[in-house]
């Protein structure tokens, strides 16, 4: 069996324009590395599997996004987090909701992975924790509980947080955020795996899609990682809406295409990154801006400066 070149796509959220070039530049730098060195694994033979969870766990480390270290905080002050993972050629979903003190959500997604009960809440995923024996871990930053403080003083007047938690990076209405990482790797195989901190300042207990299929979702057709408000992500059942027409016979980018017309006519605010079995790479978005960088096998790309008046794109 001749083997296929593998493909990538990864975001770190959705929101509304960048702040001029240094949030630009700040973003794209973060993106491309992170593309750069997962993509290299792919290229010495990782499965897609473990591609995303790689990428993930960079996404989760890096303290820009709203995953892992940098997530905002719930109303009550606390930060809780939700991850999920997708093996397409296997078909099985994993993840985590709501949990806290971890360095890496996406890491006992992977666990669940080979378990039969597969995704764990709160109280679940915390008796995980201490059963791996996992290290304890605060992902608070600084910015983060600044941002709660004001947002307290205010008496919580927003609705929810900065989905990238620099202040000169996005303006004050950029507030969606979560990881992902989709990947086909050598042997056609596809996985997808997405991390959150959630909105943030959200009602204790709120659940997002990012541990749902309607926010990651993969088969061996297609996969996808989506991003932007969760209950309109969830209402769209936007992840398994794309993947499942890709098996019925649309095109990745006719799928993308029209599930993202869907959204924008029902007023959505979100965002995805798919690819599929052919190594097709698809976005897209009815948000201002996808903050998502790609390898093609050829040159990593990105949607940074891609056009507001566009629903969707691929290469």
């Amino acid at each position: 069996m001749s083997q296929i070149q593998p493909k990538l796509i990864i975001h770190g959220g959705a929101g509304s324009s960048l702040k001029g070039k240094g949030g630009l530049v700040a973003v794209r730098q973060s993106l491309h590395g992170i593309v750069e060195e997962v993509y290299q694994m792919l290229l010495n033979g990782a499965s897609a599997t473990e591609a995303v969870i790689k990428g993930c766990q960079l996404l989760e480390n890096e303290p820009r996004f709203n995953a892992g270290t940098g997530s905002v905080l719930q109303s009550d002050g606390q930060i809780r987090m939700s991850a999920s993972l997708m093996d397409g050629t296997s078909q099985r979903f994993s993840g985590v909701i709501n949990v806290s003190r971890v360095q890496n959500p996406i890491n006992l997604a992977e666990y669940l992975q080979q378990q039969e009960d597969r995704v764990l809440s709160d109280y679940g995923s915390a008796e995980l924790l201490r059963e791996l024996k996992l290290p304890i871990y605060d992902p608070l930053t600084d910015l983060r509980l600044h941002e709660w403080i004001d947002e307290r003083k205010d008496n919580f007047s927003r609705k929810m947080a900065g989905v990238v938690s620099e202040d000169e990076m996005l303006s004050s209405e950029a507030r969606r955020g979560t990881i992902g990482v989709v990947a086909l790797d050598n042997q056609g195989c596809i996985a997808a795996g997405t991390s959150t901190g959630g909105k943030g300042l959200e009602k204790i207990g709120r659940v997002s899609d990012s541990a749902m299929p309607a926010g990651n979702y993969a088969t061996k057709n297609a996969g996808v990682s989506c991003t932007g408000i969760g209950e309109d992500i969830i209402d769209e059942c936007l992840a398994a809406k794309i993947v499942i027409r890709v098996g019925d016979g649309f095109s990745l980018r006719e799928a993308i295409a029209k599930s993202m017309q869907e959204a924008y006519d029902n007023k959505r605010d979100l965002g995805a990154i798919s690819l599929d079995a052919n190594g097709t790479i698809a976005w897209g978005k009815t948000s201002e801006i996808l903050l998502a960088a790609y390898h093609n096998g050829r040159e990593i790309g990105d949607t940074l400066e891609w056009s507001n008046e566009e629903l969707s794109g691929s290469c």
